[in-house]
């Protein structure tokens, strides 16, 4: 293998059943830090994404939300609230989060908490997303608890959707947690 120097906290798996070669290659968007490596107060941006009709379109008949506001566009405009469909808010918390989201294999989704529409999303809008990390806590024998936030907004700024994602993440070391876990 090769001398990798991995950033603080992330680092490439190096699977044995690929050709060696490859295996040296780092995984794109997969980490491998632990409870030890998350850092309370560090914040990440994602890239800005445009929601297109199709998509939209393809996340309603996906999950067979009909709604009027979401799928209809002569009632959005004829007696709609907003003049205009709208995206639906699980699709904008999908993508929202997706455009921040890291496959950490050691991290595993424990829930999220505080999910708020705050402002409408419609088609064509432009999104982005900030995650910051809050805080941890250990939690169980070999995994601890952390809690961010995501931050999604759309333009140049308008907050739409906040919420806390909860996950346990395995510790690098177990024993140095002995006795300071809930369970």
């Amino acid at each position: 293998m090769s001398a990798f120097s991995p950033t603080v906290g992330v680092a490439s798996t190096h699977p044995a059943d690929m050709p060696e070669a490859h295996a040296e290659i780092p995984v794109w968007n997969s980490e491998n830090w632990f409870y030890e490596d998350w850092q309370p107060g560090h914040k990440i941006r994602s890239l800005r994404r445009t929601i297109a009709e199709g998509e939209s379109h393809m996340f309603n008949a996906l999950v067979l939300d009909i709604h009027p506001y979401v799928q209809d566009q002569m009632f959005a405009e004829k007696e709609g609230i907003f003049g205009k469909r709208l995206v639906a808010g699980a699709f904008v918390f999908s993508a929202g989060l997706g455009l921040v989201a890291t496959n950490c294999i050691n991290a595993f989704s424990y829930g999220y908490d505080r999910l708020r529409f705050i402002k409408p999303v419609f088609i064509g809008d432009t999104i982005y997303s900030i995650r910051t990390n809050l805080d941890k806590k250990p939690r169980y024998r070999d995994m601890g608890l952390i809690r961010a936030s995501y931050e999604v907004f759309k333009g140049e700024g308008e907050l739409v959707l906040y919420c806390e994602h909860l996950q346990t993440v395995k510790y690098k070391n177990p024993a140095d947690f002995v006795g300071k876990t809930e369970t």
